[in-house]
């Protein structure tokens, strides 16, 4: 099990991408014409998962672009992010990144419990999705979009639809819904042609925004 100071490995994006990406533009014609706009991107794993986590919380209730700012000042207040280092920062400077107490509380919490071991990240990659969720959301400040959020970003799982998603709801709307929500019957409608590859139409969908 890697240290919670050893270095990140270089990004990589998931083995299933190319062959979801193409099975995606032959089910759903709306999927296949954003996936042309984004072009070749895609989703990178950079395979820490308290990191994962830690952004995860940080980033819950927040726009992308303020998550990104007080994620950088936590990563500059900590000198770096590792389990040991956000255990070892002042509470006070972990709060004056602009975290609420308790997303401050959250992340030093989560931070003690990897840099004392009490946290096997081993585990969660023999469990499936729904055993993982419901593992990760026994964590203080770790609920389902938290746990959702880690099934795609650390542990690539390929069939995640994050439903609770501000970002998702806001693409289904713009592009399945003519700026309405959609309803439960046209929402199963909609992404029932996705599966296996939930998670890789979110990211689309998510990059349609940019």
């Amino acid at each position: 099990m890697p240290t919670s100071e050893s270095p990140l490995p270089r990004p990589r994006r998931p083995t299933h991408w190319t062959r979801a990406r193409e099975a995606l533009r032959e089910a759903d014609p709306v999927l296949g014409g954003i996936i042309a706009n984004v072009g070749r991107g895609a989703l990178l794993h950079r395979g820490d998962p308290f990191a994962s986590l830690a952004r995860a919380i940080v980033g819950q209730q927040l726009s992308t672009t303020a998550a990104k700012t007080i994620w950088s000042r936590v990563e500059t207040a900590a000198e770096g992010i590792s389990a040991d280092r956000l255990a070892g920062t002042d509470w006070q400077v972990l709060r004056g990144c602009g975290l609420s107490d308790r997303k401050t509380d959250y992340l030093h919490g989560l931070a003690r419990q990897f840099a004392e071991g009490r946290i096997d990240p081993l585990a969660w990659r023999r469990m499936d999705d729904e055993a993982v969720i419901e593992d990760l959301t026994r964590l203080p400040g770790i609920g389902r979009w938290t746990a959702e959020m880690f099934l795609i970003f650390h542990l690539m799982r390929p069939d995640v639809l994050p439903l609770g998603d501000v970002g998702l709801q806001r693409a289904l709307k713009l592009h399945y819904g003519r700026g309405e929500p959609l309803g439960p019957r046209k929402l199963v409608r909609v992404t029932e042609p996705w599966r296996p590859w939930r998670s890789v139409a979110t990211w689309y969908l998510w990059r349609s925004l940019d």
